[in-house]
């Protein structure tokens, strides 16, 4: 699965789209940021919450350590509370990730997975190396029912076993975190999910069909 195009509600867009150009040194033009394949559309929120979104880099995973020095050099990175701020996954992920805060309290992610392709670049690391938009954190007060619904519509399965709390949907180029409305997001621990006005367009899924969210106000589509 691919994510094609996220519109993100922002408390500003100017500063937002700044962020992204000046501090993840990604391509921007108005309102509009590039990720390899991935756009995010930055959007004025117009009094929806901003705080709890969560979204996820892909990294190529040979050029991961890079990426993290760079990042270091950027931004603080987010530690879990027994101060680490570096995490490797194996069985199903086979992935390593640092987190950072971003504008409007978005709790962003560089992940590197080994299953994907390795990059062709050295040295110095830079921000066009990420190679999309690769999670996006969906809160749900059923998250069973829409793990179900990911399944039937869109033909998604978890990449790792599922629970009632967190279920995340898809593969190693397109997640959905489809997480419990009342779990904090990892490693801070700190802040509750919220997708408040996403609007996400995903490729390469087998159904025509949508996920949405009346109540927690998201919705996902097949482009």
């Amino acid at each position: 699965m691919r994510l094609l195009h996220l519109s993100l509600p922002v408390s500003d867009v100017a500063s937002v789209a700044a962020y992204f150009r000046d501090v993840l040194q990604l391509e921007v033009a108005g309102d509009q940021v590039s990720i390899g394949w991935s756009t995010i559309q930055l959007q004025p929120a117009n009094g929806r919450p901003v705080g709890g979104v969560h979204l996820a880099f892909n990294v190529p995973d040979n050029r991961f350590a890079d990426a993290m020095r760079w990042l270091r050099a950027r931004t603080p990175l987010q530690c879990n509370p027994e101060g680490l701020d570096y995490f490797a996954l194996e069985s199903s992920w086979q992935s390593q990730s640092v987190y950072f805060t971003g504008p409007d309290g978005l709790i962003l992610e560089l992940i590197g997975r080994r299953r994907l392709p390795a990059g062709d670049r050295s040295g110095a690391f830079h921000g066009s190396e990420l190679t999309c938009l690769s999670e996006v954190g969906l809160p749900s007060h059923d998250v069973d029912a829409v793990r179900e619904q990911a399944s039937q519509r869109f033909g998604l399965r978890p990449i790792s076993p599922p629970s009632p709390q967190f279920a995340p949907m898809g593969d190693d180029e397109g997640l959905l975190i489809v997480v419990a409305a009342d779990r904090r997001w990892f490693p801070e621990q700190k802040d509750l999910p919220n997708a408040q006005g996403l609007q996400l367009q995903v490729a390469d899924v087998s159904g025509r069909g949508e996920l949405h969210d009346a109540a927690l106000g998201w919705r996902v589509q097949a482009a």
